[in-house]
This record gives structure tokens, C-alpha cells and sequence, in this order.
């Protein structure tokens, strides 16, 4: 992962802590072009994300403006690990998508990315962040 995005992702999990963040990867196909931050609207941020969706319509546009599309979507586990949770398996429904976790629980952070497909995460080996 490029170092722009990752730095950005942990940045934006550290500035939210206790709470977890979220945002949406804008980019083509397998390719990350840029992270987008959402506002976390969940009843209990600091066990679960909901992203705004007022957020989530902008980022769509903003992407089809650039030529882009959502490819994907992050969230932060300040003090768990960056494996999806069972909350996590249960709530997401982007099939096809990209799908990134920073856990603080380490130092430095550690971010996994994950395809969700068929209602299952699989852990992504390479993805194109350019």
C-alpha cells in the first residue's frame, strides 16, 4: 500500500481514537487511488462504524467526477485486531469490494485488506494503491 494512504488511514484511526473511523477507498478495478473520510454515525463508535451517509453519496460523486469509483471501505479497531469482527461479517454487504482494517492495538499500526465476497472477507496479497 502506498505510504500516502496508508499514513493517512492510520492518521485518521488515531485522531478518532477511542472511537473507530471510517471512509470509502476511491480508485479503478484493484487500484486505490485515494482514501475518503467519513463521519462514523454508529449508536457505539467505539465497537462499530456506520459511515455517514450523506459522506458515502459524496464520495460516489466526487469519484464519478474524477472518473473514479468506490472500490472500497475502511474502518479502525483501536484496540483490537485488524481481522473483521463478527459484527463486522454480519453488517457488511459490499460484495466485490475492497475492504481495509487498522488495528492501534499494535505499534506501529497495522492495516489488513480484505475482498468481501459471498458473505466471506478474503485477505487481499496485492492491490494496486496508486
Amino acid at each position: 500500500m502506498r505510504v500516502a494512504v496508508r499514513d493517512a488511514l492510520v492518521a485518521h484511526a488515531g485522531e478518532t481514537a477511542p472511537a473507530e473511523c471510517c471512509g470509502l477507498f476511491l480508485g479503478r478495478g484493484e487500484e486505490i487511488v485515494e482514501a475518503v473520510r467519513a463521519r462514523n454515525l454508529a449508536d457505539e463508535p467505539a465497537t462499530r462504524f456506520l459511515i455517514d451517509p450523506a459522506d458515502h453519496f459524496a464520495a460516489r460523486r466526487t469519484a464519478r467526477g474524477r472518473g473514479l469509483e468506490v472500490v472500497g471501505f475502511y474502518h479502525s479497531h483501536p484496540s483490537s485486531p485488524a481481522e473483521p469482527s463478527a459484527r463486522d461479517r454480519a453488517e457488511f454487504t459490499y460484495a466485490g469490494h475492497l475492504y481495509a482494517i487498522v488495528s492501534l492495538r499494535v505499534e506501529p499500526a497495522e492495516i489488513r485488506l480484505f475482498r468481501f465476497d459471498a458473505g466471506n472477507f478474503h485477505r487481499v496479497s496485492f492491490v494496486t494503491v496508486a
